[in-house]
């Protein structure tokens, strides 16, 4: 097992060696936190397998999968979801270019099948090759090989911790499907969700629901034990070990024991009261970041005109967010970094670039094959129908009547024109981004923060 391997190996030279605890340690650690028993291992559960949550998972198997008497973790995903024969022979050259994995599929005497289906004599399916470690949106990284699971109450019934690796989009409906299996529960789990998107409800007033609202909502697992897990993220890079950083967000219970059970050498996990902000920004980014995308692509790749976009964008999301905290964390910092790297790359603004360049269009959905889902899509559609609501109308300085406040958010207005309604074409990006009003973008974040624009309806708080 490549976690074993990996385990031993680096206890050996101490580089395992964290805050002054190795590996075993801060397992045991949390093990005494969550009372486990000797022989009572700690059981963590991935519900989902898109490219973060396969890689979340993969992660903690390689560092805590070594010590089977006390740690298991397995991931769910659907069954059925054949690979089609371009990703089976793509995933043959990917095993071919790299002989750890030749041997590794060798060994378990898995090589076989991938020679076949790049034949076209056999179907895999992605739950079949999630098990030898590749994750089916993201196959040029082979991860470890993981233990898989596809009947979900197996999956979940006993976790001590679930992962939801889900879009937001299927959040709720799985979540819902999982209560049924905890009724007779008598531990609370621990749930982390890395999800980003919302959704909006108009009743009994317009408000957002998030991921982690909806896991509550489902599931009635205390809010203080659902988390969001969120930073400057790309699945394949983490994976293989560049430097990186993340914020466990929510109540002070569970968030400093996981950032510490969760932080490694290359993957520093700090912890964050504000869960609000931050799951919005999750949510945000991946709706500018399909504008981002755009933008590069028709600019040729201008600098000048991304910056541009930057400020603007970042100056909505500023914007949006004093609508929905009373207090919001500056965006500064991790929060920066996080908006700042999905914009530069990952699904979302490759989606954008792909329809701005005529490669991909809006017919075939925001489930693109060997990318996933596309959150920020349906995102644009949430956050646009909460913020053109006339009952949250505002009064923008040297403005003689009260508007909503999309109005002062011209680049999703645009953003769901193009990709919603459809009435627009990619270019109108770039219109939006030029700004009629010749408004300074500061001038936006200065009209939120003066006035008391603060909506806890808009949260679903009284």
């Amino acid at each position: 097992m490549v976690g074993s391997i990996e385990a031993k190996s680096l206890q050996s030279n101490g580089s395992v060696h964290h805050n002054g605890l190795n590996l075993e340690e801060k397992l045991d650690e949390f093990r005494r936190l969550l009372g486990k028993s000797d022989k009572d291992p700690l059981r963590i559960v991935s519900v989902g397998a898109g490219a973060w949550g396969s890689v979340f998972a993969a992660l903690l198997q390689e560092s805590y999968g070594g010590f089977r008497d006390k740690f298991q973790i397995r991931i769910w995903r659907r069954a059925g979801r054949a690979v089609d024969r371009a990703t089976a022979e793509h995933l043959f050259e990917v095993i071919n270019s790299r002989e750890d994995i030749l041997r590794r599929l060798i060994r378990r005497c898995a090589y076989l099948k991938y020679v076949e289906a790049r034949l076209g004599d056999r179907t895999l399916y992605a739950d079949e090759i999630l098990k030898d470690g590749f994750c089916l949106n993201m196959v040029d990284t082979p991860l470890c090989p993981l233990k898989v699971v596809t009947n979900l109450q197996e999956a979940v019934w006993d976790a001590d911790i679930v992962v939801n690796g889900l879009p937001s989009t299927e959040t709720r409906e799985v979540f819902e499907e999982i209560s049924k299996y905890w009724k007779e529960r008598i531990t609370v789990p621990i749930i982390i969700s890395l999800s980003k998107g919302i959704e909006t409800a108009l009743e009994p007033v317009p408000h957002i629901i998030t991921p982690t609202k909806m896991i509550h909502q489902a599931t009635g697992v205390p809010i203080d034990n659902v988390l969001y897990l969120g930073g400057p993220n790309i699945a394949a890079e983490i994976y293989n070990k560049e430097y990186a950083n993340a914020r466990i967000c929510g109540a002070a219970k569970w968030r400093k024991p996981l950032a510490k059970f969760l932080r490694q050498p290359h993957f520093i996990v700090w912890d964050n009261s504000d869960l609000v902000t931050h799951e919005v920004m999750g949510g945000l980014k991946n709706v500018y970041a399909i504008g981002a995308g755009m933008v590069a692509a028709l600019t040729k790749e201008s600098a000048t005109s991304k910056s541009v976009y930057f400020a603007h964008c970042t100056s909505e999301m500023i914007f949006i967010t004093h609508l929905l905290a009373e207090e919001p964390e500056k965006l500064a910092g991790p929060l920066l970094a996080d908006t700042y790297v999905t914009l530069l790359k990952g699904r979302n603004a490759w989606y954008g670039q792909m329809l701005a360049k005529g490669e991909i269009n809006r017919d075939m959905g925001d489930s693109i094959s060997g990318k996933g889902m596309i959150q920020g899509v349906s995102a644009v559609g949430a956050f646009y129908q909460l913020l053109s609501q006339s009952s949250l109308s505002i009064l923008p300085s040297e403005e003689k009547k009260p508007v909503a406040p999309v109005e002062s958010c011209p680049i999703l207005k645009t953003l769901y024109k193009i990709l919603i309604t459809r009435e627009q074409s990619t270019q109108a990006i770039l219109q939006a981004l030029r700004d009629e009003t010749l408004n300074d973008p500061r001038d936006r974040i200065e009209i939120a923060q003066s006035h008391a624009f603060y909506r806890p309806s808009l949260l679903g708080q009284p």
